[in-house]
This record gives C-alpha cells, sequence and structure tokens, in this order.
C-alpha cells in the first residue's frame, strides 16, 4: 500500500508540478479541469447516480467551465463567489456535520448534487486563480492543506486516544488535530520568516494574513486549518453514507480524486477570499 502511495504522488507531482511552475497557467487549468471533471464523476457516483449518468455530470461541468473560461471568467473579480462559497461551508458544513451520517440521505437527491458540483467548480476556479497570483502564493496554501493532514495522521496514529468523530470517522482523533494544528503554525511561522528574510516572492498566504495584524492572522489561520478539518470530515460523512471506503480507485493507494480534494475544496476559496480583500 505504501510503495503505491508513493509511486501514485511521484506520478501526480510529475504532471502537475511542470505545469504549476510553467509561466502560462492554460496547462495547469486543464489538467486541474478534468481532475475536477473526475471529481464531479465521484461524486455523482457517491450520490448513487448510475456511470452513465455520473460521467454525464462530470463531463458537463467541465465543458461548463470551459465555456466559463473561453468568455473570460477567470479574468473577472469573483469575490461575490467566494463570499457565498464561505457561507454555504459554514451554514451548510455545521447543519451536515450536526445531522451526522444518518442526515445525510435526508437531503433531496437534485440539491446534493448541485450543492457538491458547484462547490467542485468553485475550488477549480480558486486553484486557476490562486495560480495567477503566484507559484508561492499557492504553493502556501497547499501546503497548509497536505502539512495538517499529514501532522494529523501521523499526529493521530502515535497519540491518538479521544476520537474526534467516531460515526463520522473513526480513524480521527483530537491529538491528530492538535498535532496538524501544531504544524500548520510552524510551517505559517518558517514560511513567513522566509518572506520577510527575501527568500520567497512574498505572495505567500502567510505574508497576506500577517498585513492584517498579529491577532487577526493568527486567528485567521486557525480558521482556516478548522476548515480543512471539516472539509475532510464531510467528505467521510458522505462517503461512510454511501457505505465506501474511498471515493473512487482512480488514484492507486489514495483512492479516488475526491479524497485528495476533501480539505482544499473549503481552504482554496476562502484563501482567495481573504487575498482578494
Amino acid at each position: 500500500m505504501l510503495k503505491r502511495r508513493i509511486v501514485t504522488a511521484l506520478l501526480l507531482l510529475l504532471l502537475v508540478l511542470p505545469a504549476l511552475l510553467h509561466s502560462s497557467s492554460y496547462i495547469f487549468s486543464w489538467i486541474t479541469l478534468l481532475l475536477t471533471g473526475l471529481a464531479a464523476w465521484e461524486w455523482g457516483r457517491l450520490n448513487g447516480c448510475r456511470s452513465a449518468t455520473a460521467a454525464g455530470l462530470g463531463l458537463g461541468l467541465v465543458l461548463l467551465l470551459a465555456l466559463f473560461w473561453f468568455f473570460g471568467g477567470l479574468s473577472a473579480s469573483l469575490r461575490p463567489l467566494w463570499w457565498l462559497g464561505a457561507v454555504l461551508w459554514l451554514v451548510l458544513g455545521g447543519v451536515m456535520l450536526w445531522r451526522g451520517v444518518g442526515g445525510w440521505a435526508v437531503w433531496p437527491l437534485l440539491p446534493r448534487l448541485v450543492g457538491g458540483l458547484f462547490l467542485l467548480a468553485l475550488v477549480w476556479l480558486a486553484l486557476v486563480q490562486a495560480q495567477q497570483l503566484g507559484f508561492g502564493f499557492l504553493l502556501s496554501v497547499l501546503a497548509l492543506v497536505w502539512v495538517a493532514d499529514i501532522a494529523a495522521f501521523a499526529g493521530g496514529k502515535t497519540f491518538g486516544r479521544r476520537k474526534l468523530a467516531p460515526c463520522i470517522s473513526p480513524g480521527k482523533s483530537w491529538e491528530g488535530v492538535f498535532s496538524g494544528l501544531l504544524a500548520v503554525f510552524l510551517l505559517a511561522a518558517v514560511w513567513l520568516w522566509a518572506d520577510v528574510a527575501g527568500l520567497g516572492d512574498r505572495s505567500s498566504l502567510y505574508t497576506h494574513l500577517w498585513a492584517l495584524g498579529p491577532a487577526p492572522a493568527v486567528l485567521v489561520l486557525l480558521f482556516l486549518f478548522g476548515m480543512s478539518v471539516v472539509g475532510d470530515l464531510l467528505e467521510s460523512l458522505v462517503k461512510r453514507s454511501a457505505g465506501v471506503k474511498d471515493s473512487s480507485r482512480l488514484l492507486p493507494g489514495h483512492g479516488g480524486v475526491l479524497d485528495r480534494f476533501d480539505s482544499l475544496l473549503p481552504v482554496l476559496p476562502l484563501a482567495m477570499l481573504i487575498a482578494t480583500l
């Protein structure tokens, strides 16, 4: 399992990193758009759609976003969408976690499908516009989620005793959460120091946060970390309701695209909201 995870991760890096570093966002936008379409296909399957219907959802979302791109939507200010995404994640995320696994199936199918596709569209738009702000900005947001996930996993494995949400994701613990939080604050401190020392391009999320002032920066970083946990838990809730372990088997050793996107779904649009204040 570990070998497959490493090989898959390396292949993904070889695919995405050159596109991410390229001066033009064209290749990166297409690669991430195709990944978003695959995530939409997984979302349809998790909500009980037949294979053909789920494939249609994925293709339809790709075509819709491609049209938005073609007519210049990616160069426009999308701040209202970032605000809408923030409200949806705060309100609906809280309601879904409160209602638990059993409450998910009670929601009508159409709102579930449309809501999920909208949030997937939002994260793609955030990915592309984040790259346009600079490599340092996008990488700093991705690093927040990656470091939080890795540290939470390691901390939970080592120290985990108290379950975070046993009915939703039995493997997650409060000790893992605190480990992830500590790692994120260390990451932010080191990255901010590097930006101040001139080692970075000063476009990072942490420099944007520090511009708000020390106290707001700490509170917003805490909020972003918390939302990464919420994104992870909500995907686990949907998978548990569907009776599956992974969103698909597209990424050997990792599960599906949604399994890699879950924490990014709320964090990236929120980061874009902060960057465009």
